[in-house]
């Protein structure tokens, strides 16, 4: 008898129904790592805008557990994306922006073990480490933007030798990433850097975005304030904020989204993804939204067991199908 993957999928979560929350969420499954197979630094030298002094990249190891890694990295003077390949490439290939509150980035949680789900349905997978808007950068509100267009210029300047469709590049992002992800596809072709090379001729539009838990919104009411700080500065004005809300740059050439959010998430409230939601619904751009009661903030796809947001990476698989990625 044959079982396919979506009932073992199921299965899986039926089995974990009856733990208490906390308990099915320790036990989410690890995802076996797998080394990159190269680093691309995105910039031939300094980056744009760099200051005097280069912030020092740091490293540091939140995890306890051995076989669960959670590292963080701050000081980004050497932005680069981290190129992942699968056994059965599907000749699509998806840009990863990790999350951190424009702090630092979960390079990990929201980064590399994406990536090891990723590759295992056959995508290219380019995590990408971005300059943080907050450590001395000129312009700094387009800092991320400007390394998130250049990378995935370069993906599909690359896109022949690895066998990827240049068309079909995707971007996914979480929480502060997720405005990363949401900016570059609403702001894709604002020019947020002096041309470097012939990859800046191509296109920064992604295939499609899928935003998870996204910041979205600057405005006080909602914004997570951590990342409007290091995003704008201490006292943004009122068109600052509108400038950097992607519910407000959002255009009909914006690309089909994905949104997942949970209602329980205490650190960037719900309201960011519903006013992204009804802003592409406005433009006339695709958009499916998953609302999940239960799943707080910073799941990722390894703390997920046995809550409802355990469903979100299937429905992202079936949806990049139905949208023509996969």
């Amino acid at each position: 008898m044959s079982i396919d993957r979506r009932t073992l999928f199921v299965g899986a979560l039926a089995a974990s129904a009856a733990l208490p929350v906390m308990a099915r969420a320790a036990t989410a499954p690890v995802i076996a790592p797998r080394d990159p197979a190269e680093t691309v630094d995105l910039w031939p030298g300094a980056p744009p805008g760099a200051p005097a002094a280069l912030p020092v990249e740091r490293i540091e190891e939140r995890s306890a557990v051995a076989d669960r890694p959670d590292r963080i990295i701050t000081g980004i003077a050497r932005p680069r994306i981290v190129h992942f390949t699968p056994d059965r490439p599907n000749g699509a290939a998806v840009l990863i922006a990790p999350g951190g509150g424009y702090r630092q980035e979960a390079f990990d949680n929201s980064g590399y073990q994406v990536a090891n789900w990723l590759i295992t349905h056959g995508y290219h997978a380019f995590v990408l480490i971005y300059r943080l808007p907050g450590e001395g950068w000129a312009d700094r509100a387009n800092v991320p933007l400007a390394d998130a267009q250049r990378a995935l210029r370069l993906i599909r300047q690359r896109a022949a030798r690895h066998g990827i469709d240049a068309e079909r590049v995707a971007a996914m992002g979480f929480s502060a990433g997720g405005h990363v992800c949401s900016d570059l596809s609403t702001r894709f072709a604002t020019r947020c850097y002096p041309m470097v090379d012939a990859a800046d001729r191509l296109s920064a539009r992604p295939f499609c975005a899928a935003p998870i838990y996204p910041v979205v919104s600057m405005d006080p009411a909602i914004a997570h304030p951590g990342s409007r700080e290091k995003l704008l500065g201490p006292n943004p004005g009122a068109a600052l904020e509108a400038a950097h809300s992607t519910d407000r740059t959002v255009t009909p050439q914006s690309p089909p989204h994905f949104l997942v959010h949970a209602e329980d998430d205490a650190t960037v409230p719900v309201e960011n993804s519903l006013r992204l939601r009804a802003a592409l619904r406005a433009a006339g751009v695709s958009v499916d939204t998953h609302i999940f009661a239960e799943g707080g903030h910073g799941f990722g796809v390894s703390r997920i067991a046995g809550l409802p947001v355990a469903a979100w990476p299937e429905l992202w698989l079936g949806w990049a199908r139905r949208t023509g990625l996969a």
